[in-house]
């Protein structure tokens, strides 16, 4: 196995077996000590426990959570991912009461690995598109000139 397929089955991993079924310990395998999330919430830990807040978060807020990875492409160390993600909001979300709505949000994940495991991670999603499907933000209006 090629070391651009070994990362691509890492960042898999972890949205199949993580995000999509709850397995915490798969943070402890697949994330580094010094792993670093370039997204993560203020006050987040770095290191697989980073990871495990993400998993328990979102599994909270989104209990049928479900990420369907679209697309994966690595060179080098790097390995890019467009997902999207799905769930039905029945718990809290960072402070906010579940809604019972389902959202649908893109996402474009970068990963950088070493020895087969994460090191660093930045993201891109949609967010302001959730919230607008959660009802707690504003829909978009008409155009301005």
């Amino acid at each position: 196995m090629t070391t651009e397929e070994r990362n691509k089955a890492g960042f898999r991993r972890v949205y199949e077996e993580g995000l999509n079924r709850g397995v915490l310990s798969i943070a402890d395998e697949l994330i580094a000590p010094d792993f670093s999330d370039h997204e993560a919430h203020p006050g987040g830990d770095g290191g697989p426990e980073s990871l495990r807040q993400v998993i328990t978060m979102l599994r909270t807020a989104f209990p049928d959570l479900h990420f369907t990875i679209e697309e994966l492409v690595a060179e080098g160390d790097t390995v890019a991912g467009r997902l999207t993600m799905n769930g039905t909001h029945d718990g809290p979300l960072m402070g906010m009461p579940p809604t019972g709505r389902q959202v649908r949000q893109a996402h474009m994940h970068f990963v950088r690995f070493r020895d087969g495991k994460a090191i660093e991670h930045w993201g891109v999603r949609d967010d302001m598109g959730m919230m607008r499907q959660l009802g707690v933000a504003p829909q978009p209006t008409g155009t301005s000139a």
